[in-house]
């Protein structure tokens, strides 16, 4: 691949303690992953973004860091990450990973000297301690997980965590915790790795003059990922990708400037409803932001934190939204798998980069009836058990076999998998044709030639259809109506998301098409 290989890339997100385990703990580890990274060869992808695979109590399943230059034990050695690292390269594959710079853990060494050394101390200034009010909290900040995100220690003093209590927040005003990041991508950069996620990347700058709760995206961040980008830029192609939920576009833009982040997640395409007029403007306005900073927009249908999408389009409200999560709503898997094959086809023919989360690629719906003793997402505690939380898209994959754990461990697998998935595995996937897999392997094999980066123009199509050419002659036509239209003119078929009824397009289904 060029210098801007991530420019038109196709990434695969593992999220690893769920992917494959290699030691029968039932835990997903390197070793597992390693053992499948031809499977990801022949998927098609050009990169692998894995979630934190750092040393961690697992209070937010990784993104409580105690360590961030040692992998987690249960996921394997320092050394085994640098072999993996290699063996990816050997397959063409590049590796992204995790860095989490708004917090910590509390079994950290910094936090732990920072509560020995008491209020004042210079340990201290690497995080938000502060004195309460009386008995009250500093403010009445509330954590994005639910519940305060103040946490009293024994000498009366507050500390700051916009996540989970185990989830301190660093102070990015203090210029140690400066130093202490750009080491870290020092760290890794010298070790292969490709590109960085920044995980939480507008929350690092607080405001504590505001009455109100005041922590995304103030100015102060951009200068920071400019340090970040300069170390980037020493080592050449590496990248760095933003967590960026913002509704400004503007604002949003700021962060792809040249000096600052490569690319950043759309969030907003994700989280719009099936609907032709909805992603009609979320691709307008993603374009709109992105193509006169020349940055690579980025097309993501699902990640770990949101319903997979064969659950998430079956449903009666098929938008998304982090402050009304619809976990364990009802859902026509029928009805939904239609359209994720068709929502596949549509973002992976748009300009820029995709993204592939785990299990998507199966077709594997959200898992709703996780008993509650066995969820362990923070969501669900923080919430008093009134959310269900984000273990239903984190459930192991199934790779082979007619029962669980098929083939992903020789043990029990840490959250249990639905019996059902014995259609849905891997093994079973790959000899259909019809298959999700097997749609998401040409697509990709066409996509790798055809499309990526570059631009497209819309062409004429009735309400209900969307329809846009690309710079290769390949067109994308999707009908969101509930009755058949007419294909426009076009020399071949390439791909379709479901059988064609002669020249027309059946409802809630997507066709590549080669055009003059």
């Amino acid at each position: 691949m060029s210098e801007t290989w991530w420019r038109g890339a196709a990434i695969y997100q593992v999220y690893l303690r769920s992917f494959a385990d290699g030691n029968g703990d039932g835990i997903g580890d390197l070793a597992g992953l390693r053992s499948r990274l031809p499977y990801l060869s022949d998927l098609g992808v050009d990169a692998i973004w894995l979630n934190p695979w750092y040393p961690s109590p697992m209070a937010d399943g990784g993104y409580d860091v105690a360590d961030y230059r040692d992998i987690e034990p249960s996921f394997g050695t320092l050394a085994e990450a640098e072999k993996f690292i290699q063996e990816a390269h050997a397959l063409g594959i590049r590796t992204i990973i995790d860095i989490v710079p708004n917090h910590g853990s509390d079994q950290q060494k910094w936090f732990i000297d920072a509560l020995a050394a008491g209020p004042g101390s210079p340990e201290r200034e690497r995080f938000w301690f502060a004195e309460g009010r009386g008995d009250e909290p500093p403010s009445d900040w509330k954590s994005i997980f639910g519940g305060p995100a103040w946490t009293r220690v024994p000498d009366g003093q507050w500390y700051l965590h916009l996540f989970a209590p185990e989830q301190p927040d660093f102070n990015w005003s203090n210029p140690e915790v400066i130093a202490e990041f750009e080491d870290v991508l020092r760290f890794w950069f010298d070790r292969g790795v490709d590109g960085i996620r920044i995980d939480s990347a507008a929350v690092l700058i607080k405001d504590f003059d505001s009455v109100e709760e005041s922590y995304t995206d103030h100015d102060a961040v951009h200068e920071i990922y400019r340090g970040w980008r300069q170390i980037a830029d020493e080592y050449g192609e590496r990248i760095l990708i933003g967590e960026v939920w913002l509704p400004d576009q503007e604002r949003f833009a700021l962060y792809l400037r040249p000096d600052e982040m490569h690319t950043a997640f759309n969030f907003d395409f994700m989280a719009r409803p099936w609907e032709a007029d909805e992603l009609r403007a979320s691709i307008d306005m993603t374009l709109a932001t992105h193509v006169p900073i020349s940055a690579p927009p980025t097309w993501v249908l699902s990640n770990h934190d949101v319903p997979r999408p064969v659950s998430k389009y079956g449903r009666a409200v098929t938008s998304f939204d982090h402050a009304e999560r619809r976990d364990g709503a009802p859902s026509d898997l029928v009805l939904g798998e239609r359209r994720a094959r068709a929502a596949a086809l549509l973002a992976m023919s748009l300009p820029g980069t995709v993204y592939v989360y785990q299990g998507e690629e199966l077709g594997l719906p959200e898992v709703d009836d996780i008993p509650d003793e066995l969820r362990q997402d923070p969501i669900w505690t923080r919430s008093k058990q009134t959310v269900p939380g984000r273990d239903g898209c984190r459930v192991p994959l199934p790779w082979s076999g007619q029962e669980p754990p098929f083939g992903y461990s020789t043990g029990e697998p840490w959250l249990p998998q639905p019996a059902f998935w014995k259609s849905l595995t891997a093994e079973s996937q790959a000899t259909d044709s019809n298959s999700m897999l097997c749609l998401y392997r040409t697509a990709l094999r066409i996509r790798r030639t055809e499309l990526g980066d570059g631009s497209l123009r819309w062409l004429d199509s009735e309400d209900g259809v969307l329809a846009f050419a690309r710079d290769s002659g390949l067109a994308c036509v999707v009908n969101f109506n509930t009755h058949p239209v007419q294909l426009p003119p076009h020399d071949s078929v390439l791909l379709a998301s479901g059988a064609l009824e002669g020249n027309e397009l059946p409802s809630d289904t997507a066709v590549w098409l080669r055009i003059s």
